[in-house]
């Protein structure tokens, strides 16, 4: 029984192996907390001040710039410098725009003006840290590891997406935004605590400053690898075309149950930690492009019965069968990222990465819209997931590497893993440095 058990639950073995994944594990648990505090109060904010629905979507595309541009550079900054500094002083910046945020909500007349420049500021903070977190992985923890580690942080985000907004609204509706802002700043505090424990990360002695021509050299990298552009490709795809977020009010009105809508938001989660409670076999999956194309098609699928169904608490197992598969399809995207990018291009091609998880939701709430508009909110729905199998299914005939993707083959895989033992004095497991050689 225990032995059947320990199959299924989430592999421990990034925790026991690594105190630095444990510090992080455990700051990024807290900042998720802290940071949907803002999250819920700055829009609520900006609705009570304007009273206007384009004012709140306004702030979206003030983030958007900031993320694209910042991410980049942010890619090309972790490849040049300690990434530990970057992390510390991002962690600072994101804990001072927090305190702006708690005086502004303190004046007697609160303004409008620094809610968006301070959006704007956490998209840039946010882009210029999160390459430099993401690259920090296959460092701190056993190549081997590599999928327990993206299970377990996936499950630390989606407890976080749980409790944090539940417990956000909460302490917005009873106490107010100041006590919410004050709420993020500590986060960011004890944070900043944390962070400051965690081992250096100095760049690869030949590391180049951060410059445009480091930045194509990261993309020339990616465009020439199928793998990892399938990865980034089938992301786009699934989230442009099936990520139906912003319309989910107006499902609520046409199936008669506004009640429902908070679920609605929830669902997805719910699926996504079902499956990061239950991800032990992870560890022993290889074929990870597999796992990236069925659970983007099974994303898909999802959001189109969600779709054609009447009963709400159908569409509510379908929302949450969609987060299962997104879940799924993240693991394995993290998965081949940190299995095959050398360390001095890791950086860049987080820059990347931030790019491809953050555009597309942010196109796919425009198309979500824009379709609901044109043909109703249902056929938005089930359109787009059609849409999301049929683009997911013509990438992967398109570049078949992406599913025939095997971590005990493919030669980046065996080169990073040979990199890693040499780095870290362990002998070689079954010979990969002289298959990497061949």
């Amino acid at each position: 029984m225990t032995s059947g058990l320990s199959a299924i639950l989430p592999d421990l073995s990034p925790w026991r192996s690594s105190r630095d994944f444990r510090l992080l594990w455990v700051q990024g648990l807290v900042t998720t907390f802290g940071s949907f505090m803002a999250l819920v109060a700055l829009p609520l904010q900006i609705k009570e001040l304007t009273g206007s629905p384009l004012a709140v979507g306004a702030m979206g595309a003030v983030e958007l710039v900031p993320l694209v541009v910042f991410g980049l550079y942010g890619g090309a900054l972790a490849d040049a410098v300690d990434r530990r500094r970057v992390i510390l002083l991002t962690e600072a910046g994101l804990g001072v725009l927090a305190v702006v945020l708690l005086v502004n909500a303190m004046l007697p007349e609160p303004m409008l003006w620094p809610l968006y420049v301070v959006a704007a500021g956490v998209a840039a903070l946010a882009g210029l840290q999160r390459p430099a977190l993401d690259s920090l992985m296959a460092r701190i923890v056993p190549h081997d590891q590599l999928p327990a580690a993206a299970a377990l942080n996936a499950l630390r985000w989606q407890i976080g997406a749980i409790a944090g907004p539940a417990l956000a609204g909460l302490v917005v509706a009873y106490a107010g935004n100041a006590p919410a802002y004050a709420t993020t700043a500590a986060g960011f505090a004890v944070s900043l605590l944390l962070c400051l424990r965690l081992s250096p990360m100095p760049a690869a002695e030949n590391a180049g400053k951060p410059s445009l021509r480091g930045i194509a050299e990261g993309a020339r990298y990616a465009w020439s690898r199928p793998v990892l552009l399938g990865t980034y490709a089938v992301d786009l795809a699934a989230m442009f075309f099936a990520f139906p977020n912003t319309i989910f009010p107006f499902l609520a009105d046409e199936l008669d149950a506004d009640w429902s809508l908070g679920l609605m938001y929830a669902a997805g989660s719910v699926g996504s930690v079902a499956v990061s409670l239950t991800s032990g076999w992870v560890s022993r999956v290889r074929r990870h492009g597999l796992l990236v194309v069925c659970g983007a098609a099974g994303w898909g699928v999802a959001i189109a019965a969600a779709g054609w169904l009447s009963d709400i608490w159908l569409v509510l197992v379908c929302l949450a069968l969609a987060g299962a598969g997104d879940m799924l399809s993240g693991l394995g995207r993290s998965t081949i990222w940190n299995q095959t990018i050398p360390d001095e291009l890791r950086g860049r091609l987080a820059g990347i990465e931030v790019l491809s998880y953050s555009v597309g939701p942010q196109l796919g709430q425009v198309r979500a819209g824009a379709m609901a508009g044109w043909t109703g909110t249902r056929p938005a729905f089930w359109a787009g997931g059609l849409a999301c199998v049929a683009s997911v299914g013509l990438l992967a005939a398109v570049l078949p590497k992406l599913l025939s993707y095997d971590a005990l083959t493919d030669e980046d895989a065996l080169r990073r893993r040979a990199a890693h033992t040499a780095a870290t004095g362990g002998p070689d497991p079954a010979g990969t440095v002289e298959k990497a050689d061949t």
